[in-house]
């Protein structure tokens, strides 16, 4: 019968060997629990996208994403993590929002290809002539502005109080940390230079550490199974957050005015000042 017994709870010998390698949550996005990205993008067609991103029937222009390569933010996660602008670029195309040209490292390649098609060793043809390049009408830039790992939920003690009755008994700690990370998108009318639509995205998990674990009468099972939280996938649920709070935004856009117009000095006059709010103030109207 104490054979039975032990043989019975296998399984669990095996999930608790399995807790020893890494146990982590699923990032979510913002507060949600959907994976960060997925599927493909073609045109306006998308496959395999995640539920959560948000989509527009209209396309609302031609969009260029830019990096600050200077800033720190890049400095730290550039040489670990790589562009952002690829994950960038499949979720606009995914959404059908935007237009999305290449730029940065592949605007190289194009550039040589177009000199090599008008060199005197490429084939004659008529579509590439001048004049075939599509200009942006937006800049996009994403920001990492938060990235705090490790945050200590607590531990709990008393592993068996969770899994009644399994083993007899389980000895250890369980140490729960979170991870968390915010992102922040700011969308830019190239021709004006005015800030369109800015947009925070967060994501979160958990991570669960086990050590010290001890099995009833089959025996002790030590190690740890703390794991670190992959920093790619949890700073790509944070951009798909921001991106879906900007086209949520977007949605309801309309432009700011300013009484005289944008660039003529504004509404807020100071005395001695040349533009019409200043002169208001001047003539005492304002």
């Amino acid at each position: 019968m104490a054979l039975k017994a032990q043989c019975a709870n296998l399984p669990l010998v095996v999930a608790l060997a399995a807790l020893s390698g890494c146990v982590a949550t699923a990032p979510t996005v913002g507060g949600g629990s959907a994976s960060p990205t997925t599927g493909a993008a073609a045109g306006a067609t998308a496959t395999g996208a995640g539920e959560h991103l948000e989509r527009c029937k209209e396309t609302m222009g031609v969009l260029r994403i830019e990096e600050d390569l200077a800033s720190p933010w890049y400095r730290h996660y550039g040489s670990r993590l790589g562009s952002t602008a690829p994950l960038l670029s499949m979720l606009v195309m995914q959404s059908n929002c935007f237009v999305v040209v290449e730029r940065g490292t592949g605007e190289r390649g194009i550039a040589a290809e177009t000199a090599r098609a008008r060199g005197d060793e490429a084939r004659e043809s008529a579509t590439r002539g001048k004049g075939q390049q599509v200009v942006a009408d937006y800049l996009m830039k994403p920001e990492i502005v938060l990235n705090d790992q490790g945050g200590s939920g607590g531990s709990v003690g008393g592993v068996g109080r969770m899994l009644p009755g399994a083993l007899g008994w389980v000895s250890g700690r369980v140490g729960v940390k979170q991870n968390e990370v915010g992102t922040v998108l700011t969308l830019v009318d190239i021709r004006s230079t005015v800030r369109l639509a800015a947009a925070e995205g967060y994501s979160k998990n958990t991570n669960f550490s086990f050590g010290g674990i001890g099995i009833g009468s089959l025996g002790a099972l030590g190690g740890s199974a703390y794991s670190r939280t992959d920093e790619g996938k949890l700073i790509s649920a944070a951009f798909v957050d921001a991106y879906n709070k900007m086209v949520v935004a977007l949605r309801q856009y309309k432009a700011q005015t300013v009484r005289g117009g944008l660039g003529e000095g504004g509404t807020l006059g100071v005395s001695g000042g040349s533009t019409p709010a200043s002169k208001a103030v001047r003539s005492g109207k304002k």
